[in-house]
């Protein structure tokens, strides 16, 4: 039995906007960096990790958390998330030092992981097959792209009217809201556990969870702070070693786990493995992209928090006007060549952004023009990827699938910012900056802009192969719902 149109369109709602604020949550910070690094004293490297340790953690625990609301129930594991992010996020309000405020930032990201795994099972269980399940993926998917841009707008907003700190009690609000919102639309049975246990055999994979999020970790910190310590210094090699090791140590341990968080059989097919990498390279571009010029509007050009965050709104403007095309331009060209534009529209708005940096430009003349065209870009890539990594799946691996493309995501925003902030800072330290401050920090974002676009480059290419997989053969169907239970896609209040 199918949920009726009006519950699942009220259900839909609380999980695209509860996808909204995660993905929010990962740039509102962004604009406020200047201002939290002056406040509490930290410099370039201390706040890359502000950002990092939330999308570390965000990543490394997505899959973990899909696997415990299979166990514990949907909802309940949706409401323990926000819980936890907005009690991290009311003390990264409070937080008196960095350390404090990075802790804060990583307890958010394992908030977010456990509502963003269970939000993303309701979906699956509220929209069941066909082409409503496309749609809802296609909302969620843009819910998830316009968040990046909102997210600058209101981290400018905020840090400008009420201080960084606000940017912190704004997420506190917003997950009471979703909390209470929850209670009231999905029903106490909506994505309950099986108690029977069929469905879940071999319980957590958490020395899985811990290898490939403390690898992830630990090489990302070693590219953060390769600028300042060397690419060849002994913290680098140490660190980024050890980090390596860990991820192998990761691969090896899903090999034999009895229930894996990453079965390699998956990873296998090739339609699923290139949407995920696609979706990681979408990420290593786009979200560096709106640190850099949320910095550049504000170092460089002189604006205000404020004003760096309103910079991008003409983009998220485009946004919102593309998001809900994207759906009948895949109809109308396919999945192949519709991802293949994305990615050719991001790469020719990035490139055209970086080359036309100036250390005296203004926002009309430098940024304006080149964010138009990422607005169109970005839901293009977001959504093709989601599709494509969720096509092959057969019923059963869906929510696997989804966490898959979700996970790379974020692991791609990690990796990206990292990479592009290295760049950044190494072109910069190669320029008198003593003398030119201004052109120093505008070569240093135009190198790493260079770069984002050569990635989207690569990306664009890859995308030619891309193909909608059919649904793997062999692997255990979607189980229906127990007759003696209530079914779990019902929505709404009892």
């Amino acid at each position: 039995m199918t949920a009726p149109p009006g519950p699942r369109r009220g259900a839909l709602a609380l999980l695209a906007a509860t996808q909204l604020l995660l993905i929010t949550d990962t740039a509102i910070v962004n604009v406020a960096l200047p201002s939290i690094g002056a406040d509490l004293g930290s410099g370039p490297t201390g706040l890359s990790w502000v950002a990092n340790a939330y999308l570390i953690t965000f990543g490394g625990l997505l899959l973990l958390g899909g696997r415990v609301a299979d166990l514990l129930g949907h909802r309940r594991v949706l409401l323990a998330g926000l819980v936890l992010l907005a009690v991290a996020s009311a003390t990264g309000g409070l937080a008196p030092g960095a350390a404090a405020l990075v802790a804060a930032r990583a307890a958010q990201g394992a908030g977010a992981a456990l509502a963003a795994a269970s939000a993303f099972a309701l979906l699956l269980l509220l929209f069941p097959d066909g082409p409503a399940r496309h749609r809802a993926l296609g909302a969620f998917a843009a819910m998830g792209g316009l968040g990046g841009v909102l997210g600058t707008v209101c981290g400018g907003v905020l840090t400008d009217l009420l201080g960084w700190r606000a940017t912190f009690w704004l997420n506190v609000l917003l997950a009471a809201a979703l909390g209470a919102l929850a209670l009231r639309v999905l029903d106490g049975r909506t994505g309950s556990a099986d108690r029977s246990g069929r469905h879940h055999r071999g319980g957590f994979d958490l020395a899985g969870a811990f290898t490939g999020t403390a690898g992830l970790g630990l090489v990302a910190y070693a590219l953060v702070g390769a600028a300042g310590a060397g690419w060849l210094s002994a913290r680098t090699l140490t660190t980024g070693g050890a980090g390596l090791a860990l991820l192998l140590a990761f691969a090896a341990v899903e090999t034999r786990a009895a229930a894996p968080l990453v079965p390699p059989a998956v990873l296998g097919r090739p339609a699923l493995g290139l949407a995920n990498l696609l979706a990681a390279l979408a990420q290593m571009t786009l979200f560096p992209m709106f640190f850099l010029v949320s910095l550049h509007l504000q170092s460089v050009i002189g604006y205000a928090p404020l004003g760096g965050g309103l910079g991008l709104l003409p983009l998220s403007l485009v946004v919102v006007a593309v998001a809900p095309q994207t759906g009948r331009i895949i109809f109308r060209l396919g999945l192949p060549r519709t991802t293949t534009l994305g990615f050719v529209l991001l790469c020719a708005g990035t490139l055209w952004l970086a080359l036309a940096l100036r250390a005296d430009g203004t926002f009309a003349h430098t940024v304006l023009a080149p964010s138009l065209l990422l607005g169109a870009a970005l839901p293009l890539v977001v959504v093709t990827t989601n599709v494509a990594a969720t096509a092959e799946a057969a019923p059963g691996e869906t929510g696997l699938a989804s966490g898959l493309v979700n996970t790379s995501q974020q692991f791609g925003s990690v990796l990206g910012l990292a990479v592009l902030v290295a760049v950044a800072a190494g072109r910069t330290g190669a320029v008198d900056a003593s003398r030119w401050p201004a052109v120093a920090e505008t070569a240093g974002h135009r190198a790493a802009l260079l770069t984002g676009a050569a990635l989207a480059a690569v990306a664009a290419l890859l995308s030619v192969r891309l193909h909608r997989g059919e649904p793997a053969a062999g692997a255990d169907p979607a189980p229906a719902p127990d007759s003696r239970t209530p079914d779990p896609r019902t929505p709404g209040p009892r």
